[in-house]
């Protein structure tokens, strides 16, 4: 049996004896619901910041809407994190992810820019995509609502979000100013079987029969490099990255991979697998509190990949 932390298991335990449907047995407008109940019973509150203050974004299919983090006043030219969130790219959205947010902008002091884009399969692939990078290339123009300059962008995400700052990362690389991508337990083959995949297929609260119904909703084209960076032909000049995994996700050797052809490849990267850990961990903080202590150790390994 593989190693499980204590406030994993009882997470897991709960979860198994829950009744009524999982998420992928119900409609996706459904399914956003449950993310939404269970991000507000397992989640942490999020923390009081100076500003947080939703707004729009251009987009290539009408505005995005987007939520801004600010745990003080800017005192002068600053980086900006832009995050984009997980859930399959069918559930989730700047709601699920506020305390995680709100909690980066105050532990880094960046302004963070949480994006809400389009959800399949009322838009499936690539509009996710086309949204995200709509919203960093608003970023890297230094708009007057981001309240000062901006020295270089950071992308974020997790899961979902986290494939999405990898093929944001490569479209973005020469044309923009990036510090860093940051890839939290990301999904970044589309083609990938074996392995974790089979090993945490069920029982770790990501399961196969999930991840079907996310890909059989947002379509993507298996061997585009958006859906799969990690089949990727380019890999020159891509920005320094911070990998997260966990151990017990099924997406686990996928990050596993993209950081190790990273490193292949010429880049600075530094990696951090979490023992015992299940995917979505950091929207479940209030339950599994040793989750607080994986997100504030990326922060200060992102610090570092930067500084």
């Amino acid at each position: 049996m593989p190693y499980v932390r204590d406030d994993v298991q009882a997470v897991l335990t709960m979860l198994a004896a829950a009744e009524g449907p999982q998420m992928h047995e119900v409609d996706p407008a459904t399914a956003r619901a449950m993310m939404q109940a269970m991000s507000g019973m397992l989640e942490r509150p999020a923390p009081a910041l100076a500003r947080i203050e939703d707004m729009t974004v251009p987009g290539p299919a009408g505005p995005i809407p987007v939520r801004l983090y600010q745990a003080a006043t800017p005192a002068g030219p600053g980086p900006v994190l832009t995050y984009f969130h997980g859930g399959g790219w069918v559930i989730g959205d700047i709601a699920t992810h506020h305390s995680l947010c709100a909690e980066i902008a105050l532990q880094t002091g960046w302004t963070v820019v949480s994006v809400d884009y389009r959800l399949a399969p009322e838009h499936p692939f690539p509009a996710a995509t086309e949204d995200c990078l709509a919203v960093a290339r608003w970023v890297a123009g230094a708009p007057s609502a981001l309240g000062h300059a901006v020295t270089g962008q950071i992308l974020a995400g997790d899961s979902a979000g986290g494939n999405l700052a990898a093929a944001v990362s490569r479209e973005l690389a020469r044309e923009v100013t990036l510090l860093a991508q940051w890839l939290i337990y990301p999904g970044v083959d589309m083609a990938a079987a074996g392995g974790s995949l089979e090993e945490f297929a069920e029982g770790y609260l990501l399961t196969a029969d999930g991840m079907a119904w996310f890909m059989a909703h947002y379509a993507p084209a298996p061997d585009h490099p958006w859906a799969s960076p990690l089949r990727a032909s380019e890999w020159d000049g891509l920005p320094p990255a911070l990998v997260f995994t966990c151990g017990l996700d099924p997406l686990r050797d996928q990050g596993r991979a993209y950081a190790a052809r990273l490193v292949e490849t010429g880049h600075r990267v530094i990696f951090r697998e979490a023992a015992g850990q299940i995917h979505g961990c950091l929207q479940l903080r209030g339950a599994v509190a040793s989750a607080q202590d994986d997100l504030l150790g990326q922060l200060a390994d992102l610090k570092a990949l930067i500084a």
